[in-house]
């Protein structure tokens, strides 16, 4: 893949912001970053949390976009790229604003027929005692927050008011959904094709904040252990969920698959992580593609979804 459309270009990079995972963002954006002038790209490095800092994107002719959560992935900057006519990385207005919030995400697909785990919106009226008569275990988070952020499991009606009011600290709605007891799976989605699907065992009983950034004894399997037809069923589904919420270029959809065997769709990260520890550069890797034939990818694709858009 030719990775010198990137010399002698002008890119900005957005990293950090004011979201919950700005340190995530930082350690993202820097790695595209450095990867893109490796590659022969002039990079601009934008804070969105420093004050006036749409004026550093003056002189430059693409935004990637590396900032992860509200504020960067929630439809907000892709709408103002595109009143700049300014190209920019990954999914527009509606797919990024519909995939930031969990609920709406999870009622389009069982709109499309698509398979995800029973789910309530919690408040703080909510029937404690009721919601674990009707679910069992669940797992409590904010509706519009990534990374596992706030997320807690709730195995009795004490446990589930606690986690509603850590999941409620970080704003906005509180989803509760049906804990699924098996294996957990992401597939990192490149245009219209799906690579590698990762299987993950984490090293603490879910897989939360610190097994996803921190903990060095988690576990990612790439090839993932599944069959071929496995591997194809999974793949379809996952670009299929992917498509249903009007996602586009990159992203990466996380599924369970449940004890009798059925996958079991979580959510879509319209921009997944892209730290040592992210699972969509494995993903690239485990299909052949370096860091930045995976960028020129992104590139190349987000260029191709602006123009049919304008």
């Amino acid at each position: 893949m030719n990775t010198h459309i990137f010399e002698g270009r002008r890119f900005a990079v957005l990293l950090g912001g004011y979201a919950a995972e700005r340190e995530i963002s930082l350690e993202s954006g820097t790695n595209v970053a450095l990867a893109l002038e490796a590659a022969g790209a002039t990079v601009t490095r934008v804070d969105t949390a420093e004050e006036k800092w749409p004026e550093r994107l003056q002189n430059v002719e693409f935004v990637f976009n590396l900032l992860h959560g509200p504020g960067g992935e929630d439809g907000t900057l892709q709408g103002l790229f595109d009143l700049m006519k300014l190209p920019y990385s990954g999914s527009g207005v509606l797919g990024s604003a519909l995939t930031m919030d969990k609920v709406r995400t999870k009622r389009v697909w069982q709109g499309a027929g698509l398979p995800t785990p029973a789910f309530e919106a919690l408040t703080a009226d909510s029937d404690w005692t009721g919601l674990m008569e009707r679910h069992g275990t669940l797992f409590v988070k904010p509706a519009r927050e990534g990374s596992s952020i706030g997320m807690t499991k709730a195995r009795t009606p004490q446990e589930l008011q606690v986690a509603f009011e850590k999941a409620q600290s970080f704003g906005g709605e509180v989803l509760a959904e049906t804990f699924v007891a098996g294996e957990e799976y992401t597939v990192a989605i490149l245009g219209h094709r799906a690579l590698p699907a990762i299987r993950i065992e984490p090293a603490t009983d879910f897989y939360d904040f610190d097994a996803k950034y921190v903990s060095d004894a988690t576990r990612f399997y790439c090839p993932s252990g599944l069959t071929p037809a496995d591997e194809t069923e999974l793949a379809t589904l996952a670009l299929k969920a992917f498509a249903a919420v009007d996602c586009a270029v990159w992203g990466r959809v996380d599924v369970m698959r449940d004890a009798v065997g059925q996958w079991q769709l979580l959510e879509v990260n319209t921009i997944p992580g892209m730290t040592s520890h992210s699972l969509v550069p494995m993903a690239a890797r485990a299909a052949g593609l370096s860091m930045a034939e995976l960028l020129a990818e992104i590139f190349r694709l987000s260029l191709e979804v602006r123009h049919a858009s304008a």
